[in-house]
């Protein structure tokens, strides 16, 4: 007998799950208190697809039946149900068996499963994730296969076994088609796994961004409000599909102009996206009515949650799991909202005040509701559109992964703009930000530096430059303000990649230029000197200038710099015009263009055209401050105040998107006030085109002969069996010698020295030259505190040297003195590796010394590292230079250092209970390496959530 309370419930096998349309179902496992769901779920299942369960017709279930299907010991029999609102829409079960097919326990490792689904939510991906699910419960219970009967006519079951990416094989025996499969995960299981993934929760935010029918629950009959702003801004912004307004008290049949009704409910046609605006102590009311009404999808705008203590910590996961017990989707709560600008939907359901922003080519994630405020001002400030904007807020269930999902495969997308404040599974986010920005930039701007209040994924213990890195290495381009966010987003969306770092600049003012050309050595471009064209330059010998400029095979990007004239308007419009069409003229390059003082050149520029006001001239006032979601919002508060009719706004009816890039660069060529922040756009477009072409080749991971993996595991099997859970070991130098060398990395020999006659002994063993050397951990590596004394040819020399140690340092039993052979001289380096609990393995280099440790001059990507990885990764740290032939001196060997590091991550990726590695020094020589010293960490691993079955994050 098994509860949901029993110790024995494997309560760890619960598990949310976006489905194939971009609805949700839990996943848990069937207890003894389901027998009325199982009768009542069976009921409602077709009489044909009772036949294809049970190979004849069986209307209902015997009591023997309920008691077999809700009775499992957990282990040789598990049922699994997919349930909404409580209720099941599909099951799932094994029974171990033997070699004969009878039922058995352990060790028979193979097992028969089936399946039902109800027939209303066939078609929606229900089986195929019960058997990712079933699967990885049988491999945790030690079965490694799985065996079905399914009747030929039972097309798509059998679908869902040949579409799971697992070895299988196929027979047809006694008029029925017999199917095995092989549980081990394979590249293509996970493969499968993944694009399910993708297309589940690119899906599940599509419902929430272009809904059919969308009602705001809790607007004021007064007019004020949340509630009441977001329904306003809803039927302003020309939404295309139903619009509803629900207030418990309205006495009329309008609300501001919308169609009112006292309740969800009373609503006679389907709601698909509901806007909630009530105070939290009323928000669970709200939802229950939303999910009995089948509605999709929720914005709660309402605070009082995570970002409130521990009180609304709780209050958030019961919202999300009232939430997910519906099958909807959450975005907030403590959210700013959503708006989708495309042609066939015009949806601002957010409080952002107007004018709502223009339609263009830019998505926007933000966690913050102030943050968002700022970047859509910003970017309508500079003529800029969107394609869809999501303000999370607290993101409990919608965050940025299911937004880059989304974007992935959105055409009307063209520049993925994030402002993070943490990163969640920095692991799944690194993999989906890789695969977006292959097809598309991914700009990231992140705040937060700790976990803050309401985020209640735990933050990862990397530092910030390594967290840096790591994105790098995903292609994201990571920024350190929201003013760059938007400076670099601009000019992705409406720029080409530059093909490379050459840069031409050119302008009506020689000091500009000669600003432009440092910033760009600072971010390490190769400018060309700078192009005078005086103050006198009219607009066509900017044209001309920079027609040739673009022209020109020796530049990659051009960055035009331009001061006020005595023209006023004229020069502005003008320019503007004579810019564009150099542009048109010569297209392929990117362009950028500083203006000082000169803003009605930027508005010229902006796409549309704007009213040439006082405003236009850079000297717009600022938006009127707004209160974001994230200030707990008030229902009884007044709406947000909207932007002043002076800002220089861009008209919502844009002109027609021009063909190809060529079009669309000429309508946005993106201005900057400093030239700092033209270069930084330039340059990290530059350096995004630099990794979008390496990594069209993602690299190999060599397969190396030499490798013991199975000596390997079976090392580190016999080293943790007495080790507990979550306890570390560190080796010993024999055992960690012993299991770098099953993967090819040979330290080199060392032996202890406690006395001056040891040492000698050491010395006559290893053969001089030697060297002598501390391993107290205040002086461990620190050849600058003295500790360390190098070739020694006699005997009489290393005594000598010995004295001298423990005379200045202290006594042998302090010091641990060992004896070394020397190595050929190199350059001295750092390789680690380190296991993160979220980013998983790091693999990290650097030089030696306290210079680079001081500086944090060391690099970092995830394993596991292909070539290209490993080579970019010794590459990437400033000191660099000292590897390759720095000032004359000889370069050293770095093709066997990137196999050492290639060395590494497979130890590491193979064996995931290899925790810690630090390999220091690392000699260089100018033909092949030394590794100096080790230590090794073990444990016992965590799960791996990425290579389990899908899953939405835990409450």
């Amino acid at each position: 007998m098994t509860t949901e309370s029993d110790p024995a419930y494997p309560a760890h096998w619960e598990a949310d799950v976006v489905l194939r349309d971009g609805g949700t179902a839990r996943i848990r496992p069937i207890t003894t208190e389901d027998a009325d769901r199982l009768v009542s779920f069976y009921e409602q299942v077709s009489d044909e697809s009772k036949y294809y369960r049970f190979f004849a017709p069986y209307p209902r279930l015997s009591a023997r039946d309920v008691h077999r299907f809700t009775h499992h010991d957990y282990v040789d029999r598990v049922g699994l149900a997919a349930t909404i609102g409580g209720e099941f829409i599909g099951t799932v079960r094994y029974d171990r068996i033997d070699a004969t097919g009878r039922p058995a326990s352990a060790p028979a490792d193979e097992a028969e499963v089936a399946f039902l689904v109800q027939d209303a939510h066939q078609g929606r991906g229900v089986a195929s994730a019960l058997l990712e699910h079933i699967g990885a419960v049988a491999r945790e219970r030690g079965i490694r296969g799985f065996a079905a009967e399914v009747l030929p006519a039972n097309t798509k079951m059998i679908k869902v076994f040949t579409d799971a990416g697992y070895q299988q094989k196929r027979s047809f025996e006694d008029g029925s088609v017999h199917l095995t499969l092989d549980l081990e995960p394979t590249a293509e299981s996970l493969a499968v796994q993944r694009a399910r993934e993708q297309r589940a929760e690119a899906r599940s935010v599509q419902r929430l961004l272009a809904p059919g029918s969308v009602a705001v629950v809790g607007v004021s009959r007064s007019g004020g409000g949340v509630g009441a702003s977001a329904l306003r801004n809803l039927r302003d912004s020309g939404f295309h599909g139903h619009l509803y307004a629900v207030n418990e008290a309205a006495s009329t049949d309008l609300l501001d102009g919308v169609r009112a009704y006292r309740a969800v409910a009373d609503i006679g046609a389907p709601v698909d996206l509901a806007v909630i605006a009530v105070p939290a102590e009323r928000v669970p009311e709200a939802v229950a009515a939303c999910g009995d009404h089948g509605v999709q999808g929720l914005v709660v705008l309402s605070a009082g949650y995570g970002e409130s203590g521990p009180q609304g910590a709780a209050r958030q996961r019961e919202l999300l799991r009232q939430v997910r017990s519906y099958g909807m989707r959450l975005i907030g709560p403590n959210a700013f909202g959503v708006i989708n600008t495309a042609p066939d939907v015009e949806l601002n359901a957010s409080l952002a005040p107007a004018p709502a922003p223009a339609r263009g080519r830019i998505g926007l994630f933000t966690q913050s509701g102030a943050i968002g405020i700022a970047l859509l001002s910003a970017l309508v400030r500079r003529g800029a559109g969107l394609s869809s904007f999501v303000s999370a807020g607290n993101r409990a269930d919608v965050s940025g992964n299911d937004i880059l999902q989304y974007w992935y495969e959105d055409e009307a997308t063209d520049v993925a703009l994030l402002y993070l404040e943490t990163l969640g599974n920095p692991r799944k986010f690194s993999r989906l930000a890789r695969r977006t920005a292959a097809v598309k930039p991914v700009v990231v701007a992140k705040g937060g530096r700790h976990t803050p209040a309401g985020h209640v994924v735990p933050g990862t213990r990397l530092s910030d430059d390594t967290v840096s890195a790591l994105l790098r290495q995903a292609g994201v381009i990571r920024v350190d303000t929201v003013t760059e966010l938007v400076d670099v987003g601009l000019l992705l969306a409406g720029q080409p990649l530059p093909a490379g770092p050459r840069v031409a600049i050119l302008g009506n003012s020689e000091s500009l230029g000669v600003i432009a050309y440092d910033a760009c050595l600072t971010e390490r471009l190769r400018p060309s000197a700078p192009l005078d064209l005086t103050t006198d330059a009219s607009p066509e010998d900017f044209r001309a200038a920079l027609g040739s400029a673009l022209a020109a095979d020796t530049n990659d990007a051009v960055i035009v710099t331009a001061i006020p004239g005595v023209s006023g308007h004229a020069l502005a419009a003008d320019l503007a015009d004579a810019l564009r069409a150099a542009v048109a003229e010569h297209p392929g390059k990117p362009v950028a263009v500083v203006h000082v003082e000169l803003g009605a050149l930027a508005a010229a520029l902006s796409p549309g055209s704007l009213p040439l006001g006082p405003a236009a001239w850079g000297f717009a006032p600022e938006p009127a401050p707004v209160t974001s979601a994230a200030a707990a919002p008030d229902p009884a508060a007044p709406a947000p105040a909207t932007a002043p009719e002076s800002a220089p706004l861009v008209p919502r009816e844009q002109p027609a998107e021009a063909e190809g890039d060529a079009g669309r660069q000429a309508c946005r060529i993106p201005t900057y006030p400093a030239a700092e922040r033209a270069v930084r756009a330039v340059a990290e477009a530059v350096r995004y085109g630099q990794w979008r072409r390496a990594n069209a080749d993602p690299g190999q991971v060599p397969e190396y002969e030499d490798i013991d993996e199975g000596g390997a595991a079976a090392q580190l099997a016999r080293l943790l069996a007495g080790v507990a859970a979550g306890d570390v070991l560190t080796l010993d130098d024999t055992d960690a010698h012993a299991l770098l060398g099953r993967y090819g990395i040979r330290v080199v020999r060392t032996l202890p020295a406690p006395t001056p006659d040891a040492a000698a002994g050491a010395a006559r063993a290893l053969g001089y030259p030697v060297a002598l050397k501390t391993t107290a951990p205040h002086l461990r590596h620190r050849a600058d505190l003295g500790g360390v004394r190098l070739d020694l040819t006699t005997e009489e020399e290393l005594r000598r040297a010995y004295d001298e140690l423990t005379e200045t340092h202290g006594k042998p039993a302090e010091l641990l003195p060992v004896v070394q052979a020397m190595v050929p001289r190199g350059v001295d380096t750092v390789v680690r590796s380190v296991i993160d609990a979220a980013a998983g393995a790091v693999l990290s280099f650097g030089l030696a010394g306290v210079a680079s440790e001081l500086l944090g001059d060391t690099a970092h990507r995830l394993v596991p590292a292909a070539d290209r990885d490993v080579a970019a990764l010794i590459r990437s740290i400033r000191t660099a230079p000292l590897l390759f032939g720095w000032r004359g001196s000889d370069p050293v060997d770095t093709p066997a250092l990137e196999e050492l590091l290639l060395r590494l991550s497979r130890l590491v990726d193979d064996h995931p209970e290899v925790v810690g590695v630090s390999l220091e020094p690392v000699v260089v020589a100018t033909s092949g390496l030394s590794v100096l010293s080790a230590t090794v960490r073990v444990a016992h691993p965590p799960a791996r959530t990425d290579l389990g079955p899908r899953t939405l994050p835990s409450y």
